[in-house]
């Protein structure tokens, strides 16, 4: 049995179910062949749930793990259309909480911290409804009462593309995160509804006019669920200095995520590289914002990982690595789950 229960910020299976014919909701609970994440190997690697992400791709692309974009030029993605993204964000939703009917009480969608705390304790897996990216909610924000009201717990208001509430960091390496303009007035808007429902709002694909405009409005802690250090890796979509100091300054967190392009110091998508590199980033994490706001964000089943955590059956090499490096027990049950409860604690 895993030594430590990982909880994780960012995953995106829910579309890999939506973009593959041979794989639905109800196979995540057998062994499946490729991707990052299913039932069996969460349980082999000590994988207690995370935020599943409701993302909505261009109809023109499709995101894959094994063919990852070319970020020496900035990749601006195309708006996409309100009922389009509302049609595959209630599609994505379904086969959430589907999943959760047919799992036989395995699998839970997490509406409250202490039902988290609760599952981690007795080995139920837990998974946040997460949207990653606001296309699917309207102006008058109308939607976004209804997705709350069915467990909408997280939100990113922009992946890497335009919306009506502000504009996402176009990918780009190496790169600023400061790039266009920051929150609309109905981005403004849709920060407070969500403080007041007590709804996570995620940083991770905000550029920096954006991410400073939160910060501005939001009585919440600030929150990257999935970023990684720009000191480190100087790609858009990493965080700054000055940015992981005002997190600390919120007493929010940051999720450590997994994709090669954002950790590698080159920006490649190598992944046969050691996982000194992780380690690097999550040391310079703990050293800027303090032991208690860091978490791990793997963006598995979204991006290209490392070979040596290549699914969640692997999560213990990262354990071992960080041993290796003299992470104590306490710290490690403190980025593999417990900061996370203590952020959403504050934040719902």
């Amino acid at each position: 049995m895993p030594e430590f229960s990982i909880f994780d910020g960012h995953n995106d299976t829910l579309l890999r179910f939506y973009q593959n014919d041979d794989v639905n909701y109800i196979d995540f609970l057998s062994e499946m062949e490729g991707g990052h994440i299913d039932l069996v190997r969460a349980r082999r690697g000590g994988f207690a749930g995370g935020f599943f992400a409701v993302y909505v791709p261009n109809p023109e692309r499709r995101i894959d793990p094994d063919s990852m974009p070319d970020t020496s030029k900035p990749y601006v993605s195309p708006a996409v259309d309100f009922v389009f993204s509302q049609g595959v964000a209630l599609r994505m939703m379904a086969d959430l909480f589907k999943l959760e009917a047919e799992s036989e009480g395995q699998v839970k969608v997490v509406r409250s911290a202490a039902e988290l705390q609760n599952f981690i304790d007795n080995g139920v897996f837990a998974a946040i409804l997460h949207f990653e990216g606001a296309e699917a909610i309207d102006e008058d924000l109308n939607a976004l009462e209804v997705f709350y009201q069915a467990g909408l717990r997280s939100l990113g208001i922009v992946w890497s593309r335009p919306t009506i509430f502000a504009h996402g960091v176009p990918i780009a390496f190496p790169s600023s995160p400061d790039i266009g303009p920051g929150l609309t007035d109905a981005g403004a808007r849709l920060v407070r509804r969500c403080n007041q429902l007590g709804i996570l709002i995620d940083l991770s694909h905000m550029n920096e006019a954006g991410f400073w405009d939160v910060a501005a409005i939001s009585d919440a802690p600030l929150v990257a669920t999935h970023s990684n250090v720009h000191a480190i890796c100087p790609i858009s979509r990493n965080l700054t200095d000055k940015q992981l100091d005002a997190i600390k300054a919120s007493d929010g967190m940051v999720g450590l995520n997994f994709a090669t392009g954002f950790l590698n110091e080159d920006g490649s998508w190598d992944s046969d590289r050691p996982l000194d590199i992780m380690v690097r980033h999550l040391d310079y994490l703990v050293e800027r914002l303090g032991e208690t706001r860091v978490g791990l964000g793997s963006d598995y089943d979204g991006a290209r990982v490392p070979d040596a955590v290549g699914d969640v059956s692997k999560l213990p090499n990262l354990i071992s690595a960080l041993k290796d490096a003299g992470y104590n027990n306490a710290l490690l049950r403190k980025l593999c789950h417990e900061n996370w409860l203590r952020v959403l604690r504050k934040t719902w």
